[in-house]
């Protein structure tokens, strides 16, 4: 039997988030510059994205780009850059064939003017996909997120449309970048990091977590299919008492 086919779709998790990491770790095992990691990465990009959709995710979002990136070398930056321009007027069609929906999250006005383009066109055009929803984390960083959050409150609050008292965990939520999209049911990091990098910290608050050493170069279809297995293994109680399920 296949890792697939040990997959029960009836409890696949409606949403999968990873922290794509070990590309440059990847590139200079082989004596490569770090960029040659990232482009190899977006392989495994593709591998996850049929793969979560072959088995009924609905929801995939993949931190590509992080705040605190931009303090990386900036031929890396543009580098990346460039990258994300190539691969969106490369998979285009791919996309479309495939229903894969593209959504952002994150303060994307902060990034090249081209990239801004791309980005609202590949939206716009994908907009009507349903097979699954990619959600791309681009100059996202959660805390920033949480503190634009506040703001936003804070300014209804102020303009008298929104009393204190009636702040709740959903009116933080609507306010967030992600406030159309479920939460996280499963989180997956890459290359044996463990900690969560700022990354969906409000969301991931009830989410499962998996890491594994594979550096995202070479994470597989398999390597997604053995995090959903081990996903299903699991006792999700949201603070219940097994006895209460």
């Amino acid at each position: 039997m296949t890792l697939k086919e040990q997959i029960d779709k009836t409890r696949v998790p409606k949403h999968v988030a990873i922290i794509m990491d070990g590309n440059g770790r990847w590139a200079k095992k082989r004596g490569n510059q770090r960029i040659f990691g990232h482009r190899n990465g977006v392989n495994a990009v593709k591998a996850a994205t049929e793969a979560a959709g072959e088995i009924g995710v609905k929801y995939l979002t993949l931190y590509a780009f992080s705040t605190e990136n931009w303090n990386r070398p900036k031929s890396e930056v543009d580098a990346l850059m460039s990258l994300l321009v190539e691969t969106i007027n490369s998979e285009m069609n791919t996309l479309l064939k495939n229903g894969i929906r593209v959504l952002t999250i994150g303060d994307i006005t902060k990034l090249p003017k081209e990239v801004q383009k791309k980005l609202i066109d590949i939206k716009e055009k994908t907009a009507h996909c349903e097979t699954i929803t990619t959600v791309l984390a681009l100059n996202y960083g959660a805390r920033y997120e949480i503190t634009e959050a506040v703001k936003k409150i804070s300014n209804s609050v102020k303009n008298g449309d929104l009393n204190p008292e009636d702040i709740s965990i959903n009116t933080i939520s609507e306010n967030l970048d992600t406030a159309n999209i479920p939460d996280p049911d499963l989180l997956i990091r890459t290359s044996g990091e463990l900690r969560l990098s700022n990354f969906l910290l409000w969301q991931l608050a009830y989410a499962e977590l998996y890491f594994t050493p594979v550096l995202w170069p070479d994470f597989t279809k398999e390597d997604f299919f053995k995090a959903i297995i081990d996903y299903q293994k699991r006792e999700r109680r949201f603070g219940k008492t097994s006895e209460q399920l």
